[in-house]
């Protein structure tokens, strides 16, 4: 082997073990996040809350901080200087604090604060990740290693509703919280040791880049209609996402008879397992489709959306529990494919100065329409129809039945976006 075979060679295992690494900080990203969802029926019980203060409370509380924290921090994280791993570990420490400290909470008012203090902490994450992954992955390569960064969201699933369940039917909800958000601590330390950082080896710029303002980095994605397009498409997916995981731990103790250790289990393998798989098929599908059409990266969202919109359907209205989650796993994986497609567009869309602030716009609407919006609106609508007659069961599943609809709003956008990639990424 030669000297710059090895070279390449050591190079490319480096940057696979920073993305692993990156994948098990973005794994406890969402398992922090979500983890209130499988505990949404006790602390509902025990605080005697409502569908929509649970929607607040796993949604919109988080999302304002995470959303509008995100952009200053991106700003940051893209200027030479900053150590993005450093950042990164100190963003881990603080989520992961803040989610043992919800296990603390005695009132809503004081969980809900804790919640935004997660969303606080997350709000770093991912813009300073995925600027990270773009100067370490060559472009050929960065859908897949997006994707795999993105498995974070569905074994984040996993992860929290299976071990989150099981700890809440034996010790409790706020154990739940305490023992998850712990390991958090101890990985920000490992982070912050052994991430790399490319800009350590490369000479500090004498003078600050061009684009140094937040306003300077929105209007260069002004112009680029296909930033926006596959944003828009990204939000309502998510939308759907954050709204159905926010309730399906309930419907299925309400609908089907679980215990919520039960439906931990159940949902994280069907969710999790099902959505690792399908992040990690979207990755690779777009980037080898790519070679021969970059409107792959957009197309196999939206096929991908569709068909998982209309198997997300079956499994709300069978009444049987196994069929139901065997459809729901299938349903989960397809509607998992746009996150690497998508994720890596938007990193090739701009400058390599100008990438953790394209993916904190990116995100800021993602997350503030899907997280934001996504549960609240599924529990209103739970709510309203709940008090209409229907019951507590059936209200929420033709809520999450009604909101399927928003994928037909995703898909429309991926198409648009399929008639401005290939000029926009030239």
């Amino acid at each position: 082997m030669t000297a710059a075979a090895a070279g390449a060679t050591a190079g490319r295992a480096s940057a696979n073990g920073a993305v692993a690494l990156l994948l098990v900080i973005y794994t406890l990203n969402y398992l922090d996040r979500q983890i209130v969802n499988i505990v949404a029926e006790p602390i509902k019980t025990e605080l005697g809350l409502l569908d929509w203060q649970l929607g607040l409370l796993t949604g919109l509380a988080f999302a304002v901080f995470y959303t509008v924290l995100g952009i200053p921090l991106a700003r940051h994280a893209d200027r030479a200087r900053t150590d993005r791993p450093v950042l990164i570990a100190a963003c881990l420490g603080v989520w992961s604090a803040m989610t043992a400290l919800c296990g603390l909470a005695t009132t809503y008012v004081q969980l809900l604060l804790a919640r935004i203090g997660v969303g606080v902490g997350e709000a770093g994450c991912s813009p300073a990740a995925h600027s990270l992954i773009s100067d370490i992955v060559p472009r050929e390569r960065r859908a897949s290693a997006m994707a795999i960064y993105s498995m974070g969201i569905p074994l984040g699933k996993l992860f929290g509703l299976l071990i989150g369940g099981v700890i809440a039917q034996a010790l409790g909800w706020r154990m739940s919280f305490l023992l998850l958000g712990v390991p958090g601590v101890l990985l920000a330390l490992v982070t912050w040791k052994l991430l790399p950082e490319p800009r350590r080896r490369r000479p500090v710029p004498a003078a600050p880049p061009v684009h140094t303002s937040i306003m300077a980095s929105l209007r260069q994605l002004t112009p680029i209609p296909t930033f926006w397009t596959i944003t828009f498409g990204g939000a309502f997916m998510s939308f759907l996402s954050y709204g159905q995981t926010a309730f399906l731990g309930s419907f299925f103790i309400r609908a089907h008879g679980v215990n919520v250790g039960e439906a931990g289990v159940m949902l994280g393998l069907a969710l999790g397992g099902a959505g690792a798989i399908g992040t990690w098929l979207g990755g690779r599908i777009a980037d080898r489709w790519s070679r021969r059409d970059r409107r792959a990266y957009v197309l196999a969202p939206a096929v991908a959306s569709g068909l998982g919109a209309l198997l997300f359907v079956t499994a709300i209205l069978s009444r049987d529990l196994w069929p139901a989650l065997a459809i729901l796993a299938a349903a989960t994986a397809l509607t998992s494919v746009w996150y690497g497609p998508v994720f890596a567009t938007v990193q090739s869309l701009v400058e390599p100065d100008q990438r953790a602030m394209a993916a904190a716009v990116h995100l800021f609407f993602v997350n503030l329409i899907g997280l934001g919006l996504g549960p609240l609106t599924f529990g209103i609508l739970s709510d309203l129809l709940n008090s209409s007659g229907l019951g507590p069961a059936e209200g929420l599943r033709y809520a999450l039945l009604a909101g399927s609809a928003t994928t037909v709003v995703a898909i429309g956008f991926f198409l648009v976006a399929s008639r401005t990639i290939r000029a926009d990424l030239k």
